[in-house]
């Protein structure tokens, strides 16, 4: 590689004077109407499917169960409030105990259900042989490293070359960039990385003169001036890695199945180096697979879209997908759909096409924010996206378990506030009508309740049954690891395993109210117009002083020191100790978030793939460090994948 990229620095001053169409192919116009939410669509395009065998017996399986649980709870529940006579305030919390705990147990479900798919060989579906297809793989760029994304390009498009099969690819880094200087080290990188790629592969580069609808647009622009030579597009994102089997395999599912208008691999986590980042890395290696072959289990033909990583079908795609600005159901006008890719699943299924989700395909890769921080401004950037979702619900031809995913989406987050609400109020009925912090209510008041006394062991049952629900897809996904095809001797023994597991669980409980209120506060900016548009993300993590981080956790601390101060005054069960811990240490637990641990640890929390690199990652580490060394103008970092 480094003979080649020596070109870099004699290409940088002819940049200029490249003609502005050089790096792109001849235009092939596609058109892509905008669609018309108030108008049911079919795409005549789309052949008859029939829906996959026993789709019905799995939505059964994982919808009843939770239903069933979460009356049952609550049946219990209103025997307890009911002794004394309900009152407003209990039927509240009867509400949003029910609501938040239909919700876990649906996870749970899903989880089961995709422990026994996993246990289970697939089925070979009979849907014909493969015909070769040509694929466009698109990466959408906004003000990122030119290094970082040319270097999971080259590693991608050498390892398709390597791997051959009748599928022709091309690959497009489409650049919404704003900094010229930026945009300037896009150009000259492609440039310098067309003349080393084998003969044959094709990389192009494309920067819009503006940014008009983003990420939307951007593609959306592709499809319309190029969409029409290429039977598929793969969309990926600027930190998205697969190897070229994983790219092949989607191809030829989309070439077998002429119904699909949609497949979405499972990209899994890699590249973590924090705390908080091996946390969720391997929190995805080690459950993700359970809870995804569930939710393709029950989503069947109707799956969702994430994306990246994922394989569609050009013209079924244009014809279908495209995005008018929505009104926002919280006031401001028409504005730009921004989780646009729910609403492309689901505009895709309106129209006739499957939407198809392979979690079993390997090898497709991205990459999780650094720090609590950085994760919580993506958050804030998803949650704005998804309530406006709520805003579709309504719309005319989508089917049921696509309005599901849309409304799914938004509760993940509306689930912030009932958790806080609900957290409130069990401090409120504290231990217990004496010890309560009602108590000091106005005794006229006629609509003070008689609480019940939750340090009963009944009610304290209620606690604990919350957090195993909680728990348990972790315990299950982990006790039946084997059934994913993962040994344990693959991540580090079965010692090293149940530490990392035991590090990620202590870890995800002291994180997870402080997300809690971030979510919350997210879902308040989202409602009042606070949250502005779309930032490009931190690939390697920021770095944040001390009054930022208080100014960022002055909700979560405030709160937890509330909390903490009825504990110990007695009018706050003990049982919400985990919470209060979490919540007034949230400023010293958002600072360790972003720390590196030591060599030495290295395999702390470490997934299979750290264990044993997969050979794409290698290179595309070495192809980014070299590419970046060559970009700043320092010496050669010699790699042993030279």
């Amino acid at each position: 590689m480094t003979r080649e990229l020596s070109t870099l620095q004699s290409t940088e001053p002819n940049v200029a004077t490249t003609p502005a169409d050089s790096l792109m192919p001849p235009k092939q116009p596609l058109a892509m109407p905008a669609q018309d939410f108030a108008c049911e669509f079919h795409d005549s395009a789309a052949p008859e499917q029939k829906p996959p065998r026993q789709v019905a017996l799995w939505r059964l399986l994982a919808f009843s169960p939770a239903m069933l649980a979460t009356a049952l709870l609550c049946w219990v529940m209103q025997g307890w409030f009911a002794a004394d006579g309900f009152m407003a305030l209990e039927v509240l919390l009867l509400t949003l105990i029910g609501f938040n705990f239909f919700w876990i147990a649906f996870t749970v479900s899903t989880v089961l259900l995709g422990l026994y798919g996993l246990s289970r060989r697939p089925r070979t579906r009979n849907l014909g042989p493969s015909r070769p297809m040509k694929v466009a793989l698109l990466i959408p760029v906004y003000n990122e490293n030119p290094w970082y994304v040319l270097g999971n390009a080259h590693s991608m498009l050498q390892d398709l070359h390597g791997r051959g099969g009748q599928h022709d690819y091309e690959m497009f880094i489409l650049s919404d960039t704003r900094d010229e200087v930026i945009a300037e080290q896009e150009r000259a990188s492609v440039e310098a990385l067309r003349s080393m790629l084998p003969p044959g592969s094709r990389l192009y580069y494309r920067r819009r003169p503006d940014n008009a609808g983003r990420k939307v647009g951007n593609i959306s622009d592709w499809v319309r001036r190029w969409g029409a030579g290429y039977d598929a597009m793969l969309v990926l994102d600027a930190d998205s890695l697969m190897t070229g089997r994983a790219i092949a395999r989607l191809t030829d599912a989309l070439s077998r199945d002429p119904g699909a208008g949609l497949i979405q691999s499972y990209p899994q986590l890699i590249g973590a180096q924090s705390v908080f980042g091996r946390m969720q890395q391997f929190a995805n290696g080690v459950y993700g697979l359970a809870l995804a072959e569930g939710l393709a289990r029950w989503a069947g033909h109707e799956g969702n879209y994430w994306g990246h990583n994922a394989i569609i079908r050009t013209r079924a795609f244009a014809a279908c997908a495209g995005l008018p600005l929505l009104r926002s159901p919280f006031g401001g006008g028409e504005k730009l759909i921004m989780s646009h890719d729910f609403v492309e699943a689901g505009l895709l299924r309106r129209a006739g096409w499957s939407v198809r989700f392979l979690p079993r395909i390997r090898g497709s890769y991205e990459e999780t924010p650094a720090t609590l921080i950085d994760h919580i401004l993506r958050d804030r950037r998803w949650c704005q996206g998804n309530l406006q979702h709520l805003n579709l619900l309504g719309a005319k031809g989508f089917r049921a378990i696509s309005r599901f995913h849309l409304f799914h989406g938004a509760i993940g987050y509306l689930m912030a506030p009932v958790w806080f609400a609900l957290l409130v109020l069990w401090a409120v009925i504290g231990r217990s009508e004496e010890a309560s912090v009602i108590r000091y209510f106005s005794e006229s008041n006629p609509f003070r309740p008689s609480w019940p006394d939750m340090s009963q062991p009944n009610h304290v049952l209620v606690i604990v049954l919350i957090y195993a629900m909680l728990l348990a897809p972790k315990l299950l996904a982990a006790v039946a690891l084997p059934l994913t095809g993962s040994r344990f001797s693959e991540y580090g023994g079965p010692l090293q395993f149940t530490l990392s597991f035991l590090s990620e669980v202590v870890l995800a409980i002291l994180y997870a109210p402080i997300l809690m209120v971030q979510q919350m506060i997210a879902v308040f900016r989202t409602m009042l117009g606070l949250q502005k548009g779309w930032e490009p993300q931190a690939r390697d993590g920021g770095s944040y002083g001390v009054r930022t981080l208080l100014v960022c956790h002055a909700l979560e601390t405030i709160s937890g020191a509330a909390l903490c101060a009825g504990i110990l005054s007695g009018a706050v069960s003990w049982w919400l100790a985990p919470i209060a811990l979490s919540l007034v240490l949230a400023v010293p637990l958002s600072a360790l978030s972003g720390l590196r641990p030591a060599n030495r640890i290295r395999h702390w929390m470490a997934t299979r793939e750290e264990f044993r690199e997969p050979r794409i990652t290698c290179a595309a580490r070495a192809a980014r460090a070299e590419l970046k060394a060559m970009l700043e103008g320092g010496p050669r970092h010699h790699t042993p994948a030279e």
